[in-house]
Protein backbone atom coordinates (compact mmCIF):
# COMPACT_ATOMS: atom_id res chain seq x y z
CA UNK A 1 0.00 0.00 0.00
CA UNK A 2 1.19 3.96 -0.33
CA UNK A 3 2.67 6.03 1.94
CA UNK A 4 3.12 9.39 1.22
CA UNK A 5 4.50 12.79 2.99
CA UNK A 6 4.80 16.32 1.95
CA UNK A 7 8.19 18.11 1.59
CA UNK A 8 8.75 22.02 0.86
CA UNK A 9 11.23 23.24 -1.20
CA UNK A 10 10.32 27.25 -2.20
CA UNK A 11 11.05 30.75 -0.41
CA UNK A 12 9.11 29.74 3.19
CA UNK A 13 10.08 31.75 6.09
CA UNK A 14 9.28 29.72 8.64
CA UNK A 15 7.48 25.81 8.69
CA UNK A 16 6.54 24.64 12.31
CA UNK A 17 7.33 21.26 12.65
CA UNK A 18 4.14 18.63 13.74
CA UNK A 19 2.36 20.68 15.95
CA UNK A 20 -0.59 19.08 17.19
CA UNK A 21 0.37 16.72 13.81
CA UNK A 22 -0.39 19.40 11.74
CA UNK A 23 2.83 21.47 10.18
CA UNK A 24 2.14 25.02 9.52
CA UNK A 25 4.36 26.71 6.09
CA UNK A 26 4.65 30.04 6.28
CA UNK A 27 5.06 32.30 3.46
CA UNK A 28 5.10 35.88 1.90
CA UNK A 29 2.30 37.03 -0.26
CA UNK A 30 3.64 37.64 -3.42
CA UNK A 31 6.74 34.39 -3.02
CA UNK A 32 6.33 31.10 -4.74
CA UNK A 33 5.14 28.48 -3.11
CA UNK A 34 6.45 24.69 -3.84
CA UNK A 35 5.34 21.63 -1.76
CA UNK A 36 6.77 17.97 -2.85
CA UNK A 37 4.60 14.70 -2.03
CA UNK A 38 7.11 11.70 -1.91
CA UNK A 39 5.22 8.43 -2.11
CA UNK A 40 6.74 5.13 -1.71
CA UNK A 41 4.26 2.31 -2.84
CA UNK A 42 3.98 -0.92 -5.70
CA UNK A 43 2.43 -0.31 -8.57
CA UNK A 44 3.08 3.15 -8.23
CA UNK A 45 0.66 4.98 -6.52
CA UNK A 46 -1.44 8.33 -8.24
CA UNK A 47 -1.34 11.37 -6.65
CA UNK A 48 -3.76 13.87 -6.42
CA UNK A 49 -3.22 17.47 -4.70
CA UNK A 50 -6.16 19.08 -2.82
CA UNK A 51 -6.95 22.33 -1.14
CA UNK A 52 -10.21 22.47 1.40
CA UNK A 53 -11.94 26.27 2.07
CA UNK A 54 -11.36 28.33 -1.68
CA UNK A 55 -13.22 25.98 -3.97
CA UNK A 56 -12.46 25.46 -7.83
CA UNK A 57 -11.04 28.84 -8.24
CA UNK A 58 -8.09 27.92 -6.62
CA UNK A 59 -7.26 24.92 -9.12
CA UNK A 60 -4.17 25.55 -10.45
CA UNK A 61 -5.21 24.05 -14.11
CA UNK A 62 -5.86 20.35 -13.11
CA UNK A 63 -2.58 18.77 -14.59
CA UNK A 64 -0.32 20.50 -11.22
CA UNK A 65 -2.68 18.98 -9.39
CA UNK A 66 -1.46 15.57 -10.45
CA UNK A 67 2.37 15.91 -10.19
CA UNK A 68 4.27 15.29 -7.68
CA UNK A 69 5.27 19.10 -6.99
CA UNK A 70 2.31 21.67 -6.45
CA UNK A 71 3.96 25.30 -7.69
CA UNK A 72 2.50 27.95 -6.99
CA UNK A 73 3.94 31.49 -8.12
CA UNK A 74 3.40 34.84 -6.77
CA UNK A 75 0.91 33.22 -4.15
CA UNK A 76 -1.74 35.23 -2.91
CA UNK A 77 -3.68 35.65 0.50
CA UNK A 78 -6.78 34.09 -0.90
CA UNK A 79 -4.37 30.72 -1.60
CA UNK A 80 -3.68 30.32 1.93
CA UNK A 81 -5.59 27.10 3.20
CA UNK A 82 -4.97 23.51 3.81
CA UNK A 83 -3.57 21.33 0.67
CA UNK A 84 -3.77 18.20 0.98
CA UNK A 85 -1.96 15.22 -1.08
CA UNK A 86 -3.70 11.93 -1.75
CA UNK A 87 -1.80 8.77 -3.41
CA UNK A 88 -4.10 5.67 -3.86
CA UNK A 89 -2.99 2.06 -5.99
CA UNK A 90 -5.76 0.32 -5.15
CA UNK A 91 -4.05 -1.39 -2.41
CA UNK A 92 -5.40 -0.65 1.47
CA UNK A 93 -6.85 2.64 1.57
CA UNK A 94 -5.57 5.67 0.36
CA UNK A 95 -2.45 7.45 2.09
CA UNK A 96 -3.38 11.42 2.65
CA UNK A 97 -1.32 14.13 4.48
CA UNK A 98 -2.08 17.55 4.79
CA UNK A 99 0.07 20.59 5.48
CA UNK A 100 -1.40 24.25 6.41
CA UNK A 101 -0.20 27.32 3.90
CA UNK A 102 -0.36 30.45 5.90
CA UNK A 103 0.36 33.30 3.70
CA UNK A 104 1.38 36.23 5.76
CA UNK A 105 1.02 40.51 4.04
CA UNK A 106 0.57 43.50 5.33
CA UNK A 107 -0.98 46.38 3.52
CA UNK A 108 -0.50 50.16 3.77
CA UNK A 109 -2.05 51.68 6.47
CA UNK A 110 -5.42 54.10 5.82
CA UNK A 111 -6.22 57.01 8.30
CA UNK A 112 -9.73 58.01 8.49
CA UNK A 113 -11.14 61.45 10.35
CA UNK A 114 -14.47 61.67 12.16
CA UNK A 115 -15.69 64.21 14.65
CA UNK A 116 -18.17 63.75 17.48
CA UNK A 117 -22.04 63.55 15.94
CA UNK A 118 -22.89 67.08 16.93
CA UNK A 119 -24.31 69.43 14.64
CA UNK A 120 -21.20 70.91 12.60
CA UNK A 121 -20.90 74.48 13.32
CA UNK A 122 -19.61 77.06 10.18
CA UNK A 123 -16.35 75.63 11.35
CA UNK A 124 -15.61 71.96 11.42
CA UNK A 125 -13.92 71.40 14.17
CA UNK A 126 -14.80 73.77 17.04
CA UNK A 127 -14.70 72.43 20.35
CA UNK A 128 -14.82 69.37 19.10
CA UNK A 129 -14.05 65.68 19.60
CA UNK A 130 -12.10 64.64 17.09
CA UNK A 131 -11.28 60.67 15.87
CA UNK A 132 -8.73 59.55 13.92
CA UNK A 133 -8.59 55.87 12.73
CA UNK A 134 -5.66 53.44 11.26
CA UNK A 135 -6.86 50.66 9.92
CA UNK A 136 -4.37 47.66 7.74
CA UNK A 137 -5.11 44.82 6.06
CA UNK A 138 -2.27 42.03 7.59
CA UNK A 139 -1.83 39.09 8.95
CA UNK A 140 -0.60 37.96 11.28
CA UNK A 141 -2.32 41.17 13.03
CA UNK A 142 -1.05 44.28 12.85
CA UNK A 143 0.26 45.64 15.33
CA UNK A 144 -0.20 50.05 15.55
CA UNK A 145 1.45 52.82 17.05
CA UNK A 146 0.41 56.80 16.48
CA UNK A 147 2.90 59.53 16.79
CA UNK A 148 2.08 63.52 17.36
CA UNK A 149 4.61 65.26 14.95
CA UNK A 150 7.98 63.49 16.01
CA UNK A 151 6.60 62.39 19.31
CA UNK A 152 5.41 58.67 20.25
CA UNK A 153 1.66 59.25 21.77
CA UNK A 154 0.68 56.68 24.38
CA UNK A 155 -2.22 55.81 26.40
CA UNK A 156 -2.15 58.89 29.33
CA UNK A 157 1.07 60.44 28.07
CA UNK A 158 -1.17 63.31 27.13
CA UNK A 159 -4.46 64.16 29.01
CA UNK A 160 -5.88 65.59 25.78
CA UNK A 161 -5.69 62.20 23.85
CA UNK A 162 -7.29 58.97 24.39
CA UNK A 163 -5.60 55.93 22.31
CA UNK A 164 -8.35 52.92 22.53
CA UNK A 165 -8.90 49.79 20.48
CA UNK A 166 -13.01 49.67 19.95
CA UNK A 167 -13.74 46.52 22.05
CA UNK A 168 -15.73 44.72 19.16
CA UNK A 169 -13.05 44.54 16.51
CA UNK A 170 -9.61 43.61 18.49
CA UNK A 171 -6.88 44.27 16.70
CA UNK A 172 -8.54 45.54 13.63
CA UNK A 173 -8.05 48.91 14.15
CA UNK A 174 -6.34 52.03 16.79
CA UNK A 175 -7.98 54.99 17.56
CA UNK A 176 -6.84 57.92 18.59
CA UNK A 177 -9.11 60.16 20.39
CA UNK A 178 -8.78 64.11 20.94
CA UNK A 179 -10.86 65.69 23.15
CA UNK A 180 -12.33 68.90 22.65
CA UNK A 181 -9.29 70.00 20.00
CA UNK A 182 -6.97 72.46 21.18
CA UNK A 183 -4.55 74.59 19.43
CA UNK A 184 -1.29 71.96 20.12
CA UNK A 185 -3.64 69.24 18.00
CA UNK A 186 -3.65 71.16 14.90
CA UNK A 187 -0.91 68.80 13.58
CA UNK A 188 0.48 66.12 11.60
CA UNK A 189 -0.09 62.75 12.55
CA UNK A 190 1.69 59.12 11.53
CA UNK A 191 0.11 56.18 12.16
CA UNK A 192 2.82 52.95 11.82
CA UNK A 193 1.34 49.66 11.55
CA UNK A 194 3.67 46.82 11.66
CA UNK A 195 3.63 43.00 11.83
CA UNK A 196 7.20 42.90 14.07
CA UNK A 197 9.10 42.20 10.68
CA UNK A 198 7.95 38.44 10.05
CA UNK A 199 8.70 37.19 6.75
CA UNK A 200 11.13 40.18 6.71
CA UNK A 201 8.27 42.24 5.93
CA UNK A 202 9.11 46.00 6.93
CA UNK A 203 6.34 48.37 8.53
CA UNK A 204 4.36 50.49 7.10
CA UNK A 205 2.94 54.30 8.01
CA UNK A 206 0.35 56.33 6.74
CA UNK A 207 -0.03 60.86 7.55
CA UNK A 208 -2.77 62.87 7.78
CA UNK A 209 -2.29 66.91 8.93
CA UNK A 210 -5.05 67.98 10.62
CA UNK A 211 -5.64 71.99 10.98
CA UNK A 212 -8.69 74.10 11.14
CA UNK A 213 -9.28 74.08 7.83
CA UNK A 214 -10.20 70.00 7.69
CA UNK A 215 -13.41 69.19 6.18
CA UNK A 216 -15.42 66.47 4.84
CA UNK A 217 -16.09 66.58 0.76
CA UNK A 218 -18.58 68.00 -0.84
CA UNK A 219 -19.58 67.84 -4.61
CA UNK A 220 -22.16 69.51 -7.17
CA UNK A 221 -23.04 68.33 -10.89
CA UNK A 222 -22.55 70.56 -13.53
CA UNK A 223 -25.40 68.44 -16.01
CA UNK A 224 -29.24 68.40 -16.38
CA UNK A 225 -30.86 65.19 -14.88
CA UNK A 226 -31.89 63.33 -16.08
CA UNK A 227 -30.17 63.79 -19.24
CA UNK A 228 -31.46 62.82 -22.30
CA UNK A 229 -29.41 62.24 -25.15
CA UNK A 230 -29.38 60.40 -29.01
CA UNK A 231 -27.08 56.98 -30.18
CA UNK A 232 -24.61 58.21 -31.20
CA UNK A 233 -23.69 61.48 -29.16
CA UNK A 234 -20.83 62.34 -27.15
CA UNK A 235 -22.02 63.04 -23.38
CA UNK A 236 -19.38 64.54 -20.65
CA UNK A 237 -20.82 64.55 -16.80
CA UNK A 238 -18.82 66.63 -15.03
CA UNK A 239 -18.50 66.87 -10.99
CA UNK A 240 -16.70 68.79 -9.05
CA UNK A 241 -15.45 69.04 -5.35
CA UNK A 242 -17.46 72.61 -3.56
CA UNK A 243 -15.52 71.53 -0.50
CA UNK A 244 -13.57 69.65 1.40
CA UNK A 245 -9.62 69.60 2.98
CA UNK A 246 -7.73 67.58 2.40
CA UNK A 247 -9.14 67.86 -1.56
CA UNK A 248 -11.17 64.85 -2.07
CA UNK A 249 -10.58 62.65 -5.42
CA UNK A 250 -13.33 62.05 -7.32
CA UNK A 251 -14.64 58.92 -9.16
CA UNK A 252 -17.68 58.28 -11.18
CA UNK A 253 -19.65 54.89 -10.85
CA UNK A 254 -22.46 52.73 -12.14
CA UNK A 255 -25.40 51.46 -10.11
CA UNK A 256 -25.41 48.53 -8.95
CA UNK A 257 -21.79 47.40 -9.58
CA UNK A 258 -21.60 47.64 -12.84
CA UNK A 259 -18.43 48.91 -15.04
CA UNK A 260 -18.71 52.09 -16.96
CA UNK A 261 -18.23 51.74 -20.56
CA UNK A 262 -15.35 50.48 -22.32
CA UNK A 263 -14.74 53.58 -24.44
CA UNK A 264 -15.22 56.21 -21.48
CA UNK A 265 -12.92 58.55 -20.59
CA UNK A 266 -12.32 59.50 -16.85
CA UNK A 267 -10.45 62.81 -15.98
CA UNK A 268 -10.89 63.01 -12.07
CA UNK A 269 -14.05 64.40 -11.66
CA UNK A 270 -15.51 64.77 -15.65
CA UNK A 271 -16.41 61.30 -17.27
CA UNK A 272 -16.65 61.88 -20.80
CA UNK A 273 -18.50 58.36 -23.20
CA UNK A 274 -18.25 58.95 -26.41
CA UNK A 275 -20.78 57.29 -29.45
CA UNK A 276 -23.53 56.78 -26.12
CA UNK A 277 -25.41 53.61 -26.99
CA UNK A 278 -28.69 51.96 -25.14
CA UNK A 279 -26.83 50.06 -23.17
CA UNK A 280 -24.65 53.45 -21.53
CA UNK A 281 -28.15 54.50 -20.09
CA UNK A 282 -29.07 54.29 -16.47
CA UNK A 283 -27.78 55.83 -13.23
CA UNK A 284 -24.06 57.13 -12.30
CA UNK A 285 -22.78 58.74 -9.44
CA UNK A 286 -19.56 60.81 -8.69
CA UNK A 287 -18.46 59.71 -4.96
CA UNK A 288 -15.96 62.05 -3.82
CA UNK A 289 -13.49 61.02 -0.52
CA UNK A 290 -10.69 62.69 1.39
CA UNK A 291 -10.55 60.30 4.24
CA UNK A 292 -12.57 62.79 6.16
CA UNK A 293 -15.90 61.84 7.80
CA UNK A 294 -18.28 60.57 5.08
CA UNK A 295 -18.06 60.32 0.88
CA UNK A 296 -20.27 62.43 -0.54
CA UNK A 297 -22.25 61.13 -3.63
CA UNK A 298 -24.58 62.66 -6.11
CA UNK A 299 -26.04 60.39 -9.06
CA UNK A 300 -27.84 61.55 -12.47
CA UNK A 301 -29.67 59.18 -14.95
CA UNK A 302 -28.90 59.21 -18.15
CA UNK A 303 -31.88 58.54 -20.74
CA UNK A 304 -30.69 57.25 -24.39
CA UNK A 305 -33.35 57.32 -26.55
CA UNK A 306 -34.36 54.77 -28.56
CA UNK A 307 -36.62 52.16 -29.42
CA UNK A 308 -36.18 48.17 -28.46
CA UNK A 309 -37.43 44.79 -27.75
CA UNK A 310 -40.20 45.73 -30.50
CA UNK A 311 -43.20 42.29 -30.15
CA UNK A 312 -46.75 41.69 -31.43
CA UNK A 313 -49.54 39.63 -30.15
CA UNK A 314 -52.68 38.01 -31.95
CA UNK A 315 -55.92 37.84 -29.74
CA UNK A 316 -58.67 35.84 -31.04
CA UNK A 317 -62.67 36.62 -30.25
CA UNK A 318 -62.49 36.33 -25.82
CA UNK A 319 -66.00 36.17 -26.55
CA UNK A 320 -65.90 32.12 -28.15
CA UNK A 321 -63.93 29.53 -26.62
CA UNK A 322 -61.98 28.91 -29.69
CA UNK A 323 -58.28 29.63 -30.41
CA UNK A 324 -58.76 30.41 -34.33
CA UNK A 325 -59.38 33.50 -36.41
CA UNK A 326 -62.86 33.00 -38.06
CA UNK A 327 -64.22 35.51 -40.18
CA UNK A 328 -67.55 37.22 -38.35
CA UNK A 329 -65.76 37.33 -35.30
CA UNK A 330 -63.57 39.98 -33.29
CA UNK A 331 -60.14 39.95 -33.56
CA UNK A 332 -57.42 42.17 -31.71
CA UNK A 333 -53.31 42.91 -32.96
CA UNK A 334 -51.43 44.10 -30.49
CA UNK A 335 -47.88 45.89 -30.94
CA UNK A 336 -45.22 46.74 -27.69
CA UNK A 337 -42.23 48.33 -27.48
CA UNK A 338 -39.67 49.90 -24.91
CA UNK A 339 -39.02 53.40 -25.63
CA UNK A 340 -37.00 55.57 -24.15
CA UNK A 341 -37.98 58.16 -22.97
CA UNK A 342 -41.63 56.35 -22.78
CA UNK A 343 -44.05 59.70 -23.18
CA UNK A 344 -41.89 60.32 -26.35
CA UNK A 345 -43.63 56.69 -28.05
CA UNK A 346 -45.85 57.13 -30.43
CA UNK A 347 -47.75 54.70 -32.63
CA UNK A 348 -49.28 54.64 -35.95
CA UNK A 349 -50.86 51.76 -38.06
CA UNK A 350 -50.78 50.65 -42.00
CA UNK A 351 -52.85 48.06 -43.79
CA UNK A 352 -50.91 46.43 -47.02
CA UNK A 353 -48.42 49.96 -46.57
CA UNK A 354 -51.64 52.47 -46.30
CA UNK A 355 -51.96 54.60 -43.47
CA UNK A 356 -54.99 53.08 -41.03
CA UNK A 357 -57.30 55.25 -39.18
CA UNK A 358 -59.54 53.86 -36.22
CA UNK A 359 -62.99 53.43 -37.08
CA UNK A 360 -65.99 52.17 -35.63
CA UNK A 361 -65.11 48.48 -37.01
CA UNK A 362 -61.28 49.01 -36.98
CA UNK A 363 -60.56 50.21 -33.36
CA UNK A 364 -56.94 51.65 -32.70
CA UNK A 365 -56.25 52.26 -28.91
CA UNK A 366 -52.86 53.24 -27.08
CA UNK A 367 -51.78 52.79 -23.50
CA UNK A 368 -50.91 55.30 -21.77
CA UNK A 369 -47.35 57.17 -22.07
CA UNK A 370 -46.27 56.52 -18.59
CA UNK A 371 -46.48 52.88 -18.74
CA UNK A 372 -43.27 50.87 -20.04
CA UNK A 373 -43.37 49.25 -22.20
CA UNK A 374 -45.85 50.98 -24.79
CA UNK A 375 -48.51 48.71 -26.22
CA UNK A 376 -51.15 49.45 -29.04
CA UNK A 377 -53.79 47.25 -30.04
CA UNK A 378 -56.06 46.85 -33.19
CA UNK A 379 -59.25 45.80 -32.66
CA UNK A 380 -61.56 44.38 -36.04
CA UNK A 381 -64.76 44.17 -34.68
CA UNK A 382 -66.45 42.19 -36.92
CA UNK A 383 -63.54 40.24 -39.53
CA UNK A 384 -64.64 40.10 -43.02
CA UNK A 385 -62.14 38.53 -46.20
CA UNK A 386 -61.40 41.98 -47.26
CA UNK A 387 -59.85 42.76 -43.93
CA UNK A 388 -56.92 39.48 -44.56
CA UNK A 389 -53.41 41.00 -45.75
CA UNK A 390 -50.56 42.58 -43.41
CA UNK A 391 -51.00 44.77 -40.56
CA UNK A 392 -47.76 47.14 -39.56
CA UNK A 393 -47.54 49.29 -36.55
CA UNK A 394 -44.74 51.59 -36.50
CA UNK A 395 -43.53 52.84 -33.44
CA UNK A 396 -41.65 55.87 -33.34
CA UNK A 397 -40.12 58.71 -30.98
CA UNK A 398 -41.89 61.87 -30.94
CA UNK A 399 -38.66 64.31 -31.97
CA UNK A 400 -37.04 61.84 -34.08
CA UNK A 401 -33.18 61.34 -34.02
CA UNK A 402 -33.66 57.65 -34.01
CA UNK A 403 -34.96 54.98 -37.02
CA UNK A 404 -37.94 54.11 -35.92
CA UNK A 405 -39.33 50.03 -35.45
CA UNK A 406 -42.12 48.42 -37.76
CA UNK A 407 -43.85 45.21 -37.01
CA UNK A 408 -45.73 42.99 -39.75
CA UNK A 409 -48.61 40.94 -38.68
CA UNK A 410 -50.53 38.76 -40.84
CA UNK A 411 -54.47 37.86 -40.99
CA UNK A 412 -54.89 35.54 -43.23
CA UNK A 413 -57.06 32.11 -43.54
CA UNK A 414 -53.75 30.01 -43.19
CA UNK A 415 -52.84 32.27 -39.61
CA UNK A 416 -53.77 29.46 -37.18
CA UNK A 417 -52.43 29.31 -33.04
CA UNK A 418 -49.54 27.42 -32.35
CA UNK A 419 -48.64 23.41 -31.81
CA UNK A 420 -46.14 22.54 -29.62
CA UNK A 421 -44.24 19.02 -30.47
CA UNK A 422 -41.26 17.41 -29.17
CA UNK A 423 -39.22 15.13 -32.06
CA UNK A 424 -39.43 11.61 -31.86
CA UNK A 425 -36.66 10.09 -29.81
CA UNK A 426 -35.51 13.38 -28.42
CA UNK A 427 -38.08 13.53 -25.15
CA UNK A 428 -35.97 11.47 -22.88
CA UNK A 429 -32.01 12.57 -23.69
CA UNK A 430 -29.01 10.76 -21.76
CA UNK A 431 -25.88 12.77 -21.95
CA UNK A 432 -22.07 12.95 -20.37
CA UNK A 433 -20.82 15.99 -17.94
CA UNK A 434 -19.01 18.35 -20.15
CA UNK A 435 -21.12 17.90 -23.43
CA UNK A 436 -23.35 20.30 -25.33
CA UNK A 437 -27.34 19.22 -25.43
CA UNK A 438 -29.76 20.35 -27.66
CA UNK A 439 -33.14 20.62 -26.41
CA UNK A 440 -35.37 20.65 -29.38
CA UNK A 441 -39.15 21.81 -29.56
CA UNK A 442 -41.05 21.96 -32.79
CA UNK A 443 -43.51 24.69 -33.20
CA UNK A 444 -45.81 24.72 -35.87
CA UNK A 445 -48.61 27.42 -36.62
CA UNK A 446 -48.80 30.88 -38.50
CA UNK A 447 -46.58 32.92 -36.72
CA UNK A 448 -44.67 31.10 -34.67
CA UNK A 449 -44.16 32.45 -31.76
CA UNK A 450 -41.31 32.77 -28.97
CA UNK A 451 -41.09 29.66 -26.89
CA UNK A 452 -40.45 29.91 -23.39
CA UNK A 453 -37.56 27.71 -21.61
CA UNK A 454 -38.06 26.45 -17.80
CA UNK A 455 -37.61 23.98 -15.30
CA UNK A 456 -39.84 21.57 -13.69
CA UNK A 457 -39.54 21.36 -10.19
CA UNK A 458 -39.51 17.95 -8.84
CA UNK A 459 -42.03 16.92 -6.36
CA UNK A 460 -41.43 15.31 -3.13
CA UNK A 461 -42.57 17.20 0.01
CA UNK A 462 -42.66 21.27 0.91
CA UNK A 463 -38.60 21.21 1.90
CA UNK A 464 -37.61 19.58 -1.21
CA UNK A 465 -39.44 21.66 -3.03
CA UNK A 466 -38.06 25.30 -1.51
CA UNK A 467 -34.55 23.22 -2.02
CA UNK A 468 -35.67 22.82 -5.66
CA UNK A 469 -37.23 26.33 -6.87
CA UNK A 470 -33.54 27.21 -5.62
CA UNK A 471 -32.22 24.75 -7.92
CA UNK A 472 -34.76 25.11 -10.86
CA UNK A 473 -33.00 28.47 -12.64
CA UNK A 474 -32.10 27.72 -15.76
CA UNK A 475 -28.21 27.03 -16.80
CA UNK A 476 -27.26 30.95 -17.46
CA UNK A 477 -28.79 31.60 -14.06
CA UNK A 478 -32.31 32.83 -14.84
CA UNK A 479 -35.81 31.28 -14.39
CA UNK A 480 -36.55 31.33 -17.93
CA UNK A 481 -35.33 31.20 -21.42
CA UNK A 482 -36.41 32.77 -24.70
CA UNK A 483 -35.79 30.75 -27.89
CA UNK A 484 -36.93 31.69 -31.60
CA UNK A 485 -36.25 28.45 -32.99
CA UNK A 486 -37.42 26.16 -30.17
CA UNK A 487 -33.57 25.13 -29.53
CA UNK A 488 -32.52 25.59 -26.08
CA UNK A 489 -28.62 24.98 -25.80
CA UNK A 490 -26.55 23.48 -23.43
CA UNK A 491 -23.15 23.38 -23.04
CA UNK A 492 -20.57 22.40 -20.52
CA UNK A 493 -23.19 20.03 -19.10
CA UNK A 494 -23.00 19.42 -15.41
CA UNK A 495 -25.19 16.91 -13.09
CA UNK A 496 -27.20 19.82 -11.31
CA UNK A 497 -28.66 21.07 -14.80
CA UNK A 498 -30.03 17.50 -15.06
CA UNK A 499 -34.47 17.18 -14.41
CA UNK A 500 -37.04 17.98 -16.56
CA UNK A 501 -37.52 20.97 -18.75
CA UNK A 502 -40.88 22.79 -20.11
CA UNK A 503 -41.05 24.76 -23.20
CA UNK A 504 -44.04 26.70 -24.14
CA UNK A 505 -45.54 28.45 -26.31
CA UNK A 506 -45.30 32.59 -25.40
CA UNK A 507 -47.95 34.96 -26.42
CA UNK A 508 -45.16 36.95 -27.93
CA UNK A 509 -45.01 37.05 -31.83
CA UNK A 510 -48.13 34.64 -31.34
CA UNK A 511 -51.07 33.95 -30.32
CA UNK A 512 -52.44 35.36 -26.79
CA UNK A 513 -54.11 32.10 -25.85
CA UNK A 514 -53.67 29.27 -23.07
CA UNK A 515 -49.49 28.22 -23.44
CA UNK A 516 -49.11 25.04 -25.04
CA UNK A 517 -46.21 23.24 -23.51
CA UNK A 518 -44.29 19.95 -23.79
CA UNK A 519 -41.53 18.27 -21.23
CA UNK A 520 -38.39 16.62 -21.85
CA UNK A 521 -36.36 14.53 -19.43
CA UNK A 522 -32.41 15.32 -19.44
CA UNK A 523 -30.50 12.74 -17.22
CA UNK A 524 -26.65 13.53 -17.02
CA UNK A 525 -23.96 11.02 -16.24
Amino acid sequence: PPTVRIVHSGQACNVEEERYSERVYTIREGETLELQCLVTGHPRPQIRWTKTAGGASDRQGDSSLHNETLKIDNISRHQGGRYYCKAENGLGSPAIRSIRVDVYYLDDPVITVHQSVGEAKEHFYFERTVFLRCVANSNPPVHYTWRRGREALTQGSDSGVEIYEPFFTQGETKILKLKNLRPQDYADYTCISSVRNVCGIGDKSAHFGLNNRTAPPSIKLLLDDPLVVNPGETITLVCVASGGDPPPTLRWVRLGGQELPKRSIVNSGTLTIPVVNVDDGGAYSCVASNNVGNPAKKSTTILVRGLRKGRFWITPDPYHNDDNIQIGREVKISCQVEATPPEELQFSWLKNGRPLRSSERMVITHTDTDVSPGTTNLDIIDLKFTDFGTYTCVASLRNGGTPEISIDVNISSTTVPPELTVPRGRSHLIAQEGDTVDLQCLVSGKPKPIILWSRVEESGGAAAAAAAAAAALMPDGSAQTESYDGVLRISNVTREMGGTYRCQTSQYNGFNVKPREALIQLVVQ
